[in-house]
């Protein structure tokens, strides 16, 4: 009898551990609760591919695969968009051209998006070329909302302090 219940418990141990999981490549399973970078991909397979940054005040920044023929409208776009805070008049692509210097390109926004009636001939809206990184400006703007929040906090931290001073005085 003694034999039977230590060859169980050797053995049962193996059954229990020894299971084999059938996971494929990619399953939830596997990846749950990892997260990735942000690298998107929007590549065409029928055209040339080219890799660009978006970052800034956009809804998602990061690394893109876009195809060649990608406008800068469009990369915005799949960035999700220039967030509330994003400054839109001060736009630039950085780029690093053929004799290792960085270029600075900025344009407006508006130039962008009315890039068929422009007048003068330097406001010209640039292409993506390999490597290019956009930066979309920004900075938190405070709501009503923000400033009431803060003004009361502020009233109240005053009324406590007072209220403070005037207990100790009476204490006297």
């Amino acid at each position: 009898m003694l034999k039977k219940i230590t060859f169980l418990f050797l053995i049962f141990p193996v059954f229990v551990f020894a299971q084999v999981k059938d996971y494929q490549l990619g399953s939830p399973g596997i990846l749950k609760g990892q997260r990735y970078g942000a690298y998107y991909d929007y590549s065409d397979p029928e055209a040339v591919n080219i890799k660009v940054s978006v970052w800034g005040w956009v809804k998602y920044p990061g690394k893109y695969k876009v195809p060649d023929f990608t406008s800068v409208a469009e990369l915005i776009s799949y960035a999700g968009g220039p967030t509330d805070d994003s400054d839109l008049e001060h736009l630039r692509i950085y780029r690093i051209d053929d004799n290792n210097k960085q270029k600075m390109i900025m344009f407006d926004y508006n130039d962008l998006m009315w890039e068929d009636q422009l007048e003068y001939r330097h406001r010209r809206v640039p292409s993506l070329k390999p490597g290019d990184v956009l930066i979309i400006p920004g900075s938190p703007r405070l709501y009503f909302r923000d400033w009431f929040s803060i003004s009361l906090s502020v009233f109240s931290a005053l009324i406590q302090l007072t209220i403070l001073i005037l207990n100790i005085t009476k204490s006297k």
